[in-house]
């Protein structure tokens, strides 16, 4: 469309609006109850103009080809002035101070303080430790009601009373700390009046006045840009970007306000080495010759594999790639892992088998064109809120939505199928949906004919899981497998959406390849016929981390150590001999410290004692080995067992690039520095190195993504400079003058006959099953205020929000082991014990039970067994067999 605007012609896409068109013709025009991000509601009156002689409300009004719009017109200046002073009159003259929306509107019309002669007396809701409501400056525009309805998709908040008494409040009623509200913070950001702000960034801020810098969020893999507003070395708040990649100006109660981790006066800030007394703060000289010596000895007594180091998917692509360089170039050892091994692996391993790639097929942004979502063992309202709210506000445009996972969570409750198997017996699910796909002709002939391998094996197996055999298995009824089934088969824009419950079992690599075939039957995957098989990465940089070949097999960009044309250019770029042989994954370091043959083991950014299976034998591994090293920010279980304690810097004050659960490469930059003597992971593997007597090369994280590139060529096409100016790159991206590869597959996939290659996998039993000595199943995962061990968010305004973990039970079993809620409760399993307060709910089915990793105190992975993958190693967090008893004068 072509429209004028006060003379200026513009042009105009099919749906905008005449707001839209005033502004592409650069002309100012107030509002008050509008967001770009929100459905307009037109209810303020402060955007009047005037479409070809009428007066209108410009942002709720379309635009048409050859409209004459007048904004500025003595009249039309005088009715937005009159607007816009009749809801300032009600307002308490401090509603005009600072810098808020409303208080630029008003200067901008020429309102003065003098206008607003409203009283005060509706009264004040502080007790949310994130967002704070003063009622007497709410307008009642409902930009926050719809934020939280449109955006987030929580709906918590509503408008009460009637007339100039209407204010915001929580839908529940009481108070705003007891609501459902999630504190994503997006009811604080789209507040024009100050009504609604957080503590310690009032609206009487002078935002211009803070520092601001462009960062990407440290906490789970979805990679929210956000905007850290910083004064005098303290962090003042941090927003989300508007323009963000990803989180489109949105983001959840981790990125946005669990940034109190900085300043915990728990935060490890000076080198510790183990003495007499324990650990004792030392000089960097002297940690540092600490751990010099203590390499030295390891190599020469018995060899560079007697040397083994767990990096982290929490630092970012250019440490991760230090690390692996260290390990390989200076010690001589594979002996690198990450902690993709214990969530994702199967997924690296079952993508690249299916495709070519370890990484998700499609964009984002793709997944939500898809008119049917399968989301598989993910609870992505919870665990990646940004997500979960974007595919929830998908499947109330009217996207269709199967869930597979056992607990009525999330999405779960939006489901048009929610599909409930019982842990450990997603293979047969799988293909159970694939077998309904066959049988129903649900499949694409053409595609699998010609871009595809493996269905007639696939058939073959596929035969014996019709629905009443998979129900048998899974628990799941035949006819909503069917149900299931057919709504993503007759799909026309299908994806696939999973998480950790299908990764962490014993034969999770079987699991991720089941579920790659059913997009491959339907020919989802490298077309414009569906958005393939993408998974949901729960660290900030666990892709990252792999990507840069933190892996005992596996060299940055994923090729293989045992392939001679992969290690030899990487060694042409390192200039040295790369160890041939595949290094030891992370179970088998701790195997290998408790057998005595590893000698030192440095561990970066991870809580191992907490996060990892088996825990009291992953502490036996690091009470025997002679050498742990601990990098971290706190002094957590794992740095508590260690013999030296690094102080690392967090992703707040670190400079580099993050890869997020998309494959988009985007950058991270220090908004403060580091506390004390802390050190970012860069500069202390140099460090590291430097003692030891090594030159690394790479002096800075742009030099290291660089070099990085030449070793793979797969990321050569981005840098530093690039991503400042383009803001995110996903790779493959091998050419500098190049996009990235968003969408893959579209002309061949990646695996060497360039074919999708189906899975003939029959269902196998989990490592553990329930019986009359243990007969509860324990799921562990995430719950939504806290991330990860908790070392971060139990250290900030979150644990006011989650102040305690809990063991979820249903009714029948709380009622048949004689559990209240609330009740203390001992759980055993054959590997440990732990001890958790009791919640009785319907979210988890009978004969299961489940709880978060986030307190260590609870020792949750005391539980856990050390079954693993078959193929990758990755632990079976999901199936634990357990029985409970309530302990004694809890209740």
């Amino acid at each position: 469309m072509r429209a004028t605007v006060d003379g200026v012609v513009v042009d105009l896409g099919e749906e905008a609006t005449v707001l839209s068109a005033v502004r592409v013709a650069g002309v100012d025009l107030p509002t008050l109850c509008h967001d770009d991000r929100l459905t307009p509601v037109g209810s303020c009156r402060a955007c009047l103009v005037r479409l070809d002689g009428r007066v209108v409300a410009a942002c709720v009004t379309p635009a048409v080809d050859g409209a004459e719009v007048r904004v500025e017109e003595e009249e039309l200046s005088r009715l937005r002035h009159d607007a816009v002073e009749v809801i300032v009159s009600a307002l308490p003259p401090y509603a005009l101070e600072g810098d808020g929306e409303l208080a630029r509107v008003c200067r901008s019309l020429g309102i003065g303080p003098e206008t607003a002669q409203g009283g005060a007396g509706r009264g004040r809701d502080h007790t949310h430790p994130f967002v704070h409501l003063d009622r007497d400056l709410c307008i009642a525009c409902g930009r926050c009601v719809r934020m939280c309805a449109e955006v987030q998709g929580t709906f918590a908040l509503t408008l009460v009373g009637r007339g100039s008494e209407t204010v915001v409040a929580p839908g529940t009623g009481g108070p705003w700390a007891d609501s459902d509200c999630v504190a994503c913070g997006g009811c604080v950001d789209t507040c024009p009046t100050g009504a609604l702000t957080e503590p310690g960034l009032p609206i009487e801020t002078h935002l211009a006045a803070l520092t601001h810098t462009r960062t990407t969020c440290g906490y789970c893999g979805v990679g929210c840009a956000l905007d850290v507003l910083t004064r005098d070395g303290e962090v003042a708040g941090i927003r989300p970007a508007k323009e963000g990649p990803v989180n489109r100006g949105h983001a959840c109660v981790k990125g946005r306000f669990a940034h109190g981790f900085l300043h915990s006066p728990e935060r490890v800030t000076q080198p510790l080495l183990r003495g007499r007394s324990g650990l004792e703060p030392v000089s960097w000289d002297e940690v540092l010759d600490h751990i010099a010596r203590g390499l030295r000895a390891a190599v020469a007594e018995a060899g560079p594999d007697a040397v083994a180091a767990i990096s982290s998917a929490r630092a970012t692509n250019e440490e991760n790639y230090l690390i692996q360089k260290f390990m390989r170039v200076v010690i001589g050892t594979n002996n690198v892992d990450n902690c993709s091994r214990l969530c994702h692996s199967p997924s690296a391993a079952g993508l690249t088998a299916a495709f070519g790639l370890s990484g998700g097929t499609d964009a984002f942004e793709d997944v939500e064109r898809a008119d049917c979502l399968l989301v598989v063992g993910a609870n992505p309202v919870e665990a990646h809120p940004v997500v979960g709210a974007r595919l929830l506000q998908q499947v109330l445009h009217g996207a269709r939505l199967v869930v597979a996972d056992p607990r009525a969570v999330g999405l779960a409750c939006h489901a048009d199928v929610h599909l409930r198997p019982r842990p450990g017996t997603n293979v047969a699910l799988f293909n159970g949906l694939a077998h309904v796909l066959l049988a129903d002709g649900l499949i694409d002939e053409e595609f699998l004919r010609l871009r595809a391998s493996g269905l007639p094996e696939l058939a073959v197996v596929l035969g014996d899981y019709t629905p009443d055999q998979v129900a048998r298995i899974t628990g799941v009824p035949a006819a909503d497998l069917v149900a299931a089934a057919r709504l993503y088969g007759q799909a026309e824009r299908p994806a696939i959406v999973y998480g950790l419950g299908v990764t962490e079992h014993l034969h999770g690599t079987d699991g991720v390849r089941t579920l790659a075939n059913l997009a491959i039957l339907r020919g989802a995957v490298g077309t414009d016929r569906g958005f393939g098989v993408n998974p949901l990465r729960g660290q900030n940089n666990v892709q990252g981390a792999s990507d840069m070949g933190a892996l005992p097999d596996l060299l940055p960009g994923y090729g293989k150590v045992g392939d001679p044309a992969v290690r030899g250019r990487a060694e042409q770029v390192w200039g040295t001999r790369v160890p041939d042989h595949d290094g030891l994954r992370i179970p088998r370091m701790f195997a290998a410290a408790r057998s005595g043959a590893l000698r030192v083991l440095w561990v970066i950014g991870e809580d191992v004692c907490a996060t990892d299976p088996d825990a009291n034998r992953v502490v036996e591994a690091l009470e025997t080995c002679p050498l742990v090293i601990s990098q971290e920010l706190f002094l957590s279980e794992t740095a508590r067992h260690a013999d030296v304690v690094l102080p690392a810097a967090s992703w707040l004050e670190k400079d580099g690039t993050f890869v997020n659960f998309d494959r988009r490469f985007q950058r991270v930059r220090p908004a403060l520095a580091p506390p004390g003597q802390a050190r970012t992971d860069f500069a202390i593997v140099h460090a590291i190195a430097a003692a030891y007597g090594a030159d690394l090369g790479c002096p800075t994280p742009a030099e290291a993504l660089a070099e990085c590139g030449r070793v793979a060529p797969v990321f050569a096409g981005i840098s530093h400079q690039r991503l400042d100016r383009e803001g995110a790159i996903p790779w493959p991206c091998p050419d500098p003058g190049r996009p990235g590869e968003a969408k893959l597959y579209l002309d061949r996939f990646a695996t060497p006959d360039g074919l999708a290659h189906l899975a003939a996998r029959p269902y196998l039993p989990p490592g553990e099953s329930p019986d009359d000595d243990y007969p509860l199943i324990l799921i562990t995962g995430r719950r939504w205020a806290h991330y990860n061990s908790g070392n971060m968010t139990r250290r900030s305004g979150n644990i006011e929000l989650d102040a305690s973990d809990r063991l979820d039970i249903h009714p029948a079993d709380a009622a048949r082991h004689a559990v209240r809620d609330g009740d203390a409760v001992l759980v055993e399993s054959r590997h440990g014990q732990a001890t958790l307060p009791a919640r009785v709910t319907e979210e988890i089915p009978p004969g299961q039970l489940f709880c978060s990793f986030h307190f260590p105190a609870s020792r949750a992975n005391a539980l856990t067994s050390d079954h693993a993958d078959t193929v990758t190693s990755c632990p079976e967090y999901k199936v634990t067999a357990v029985r409970l008893r309530v302990i004694q004068g809890s209740s």
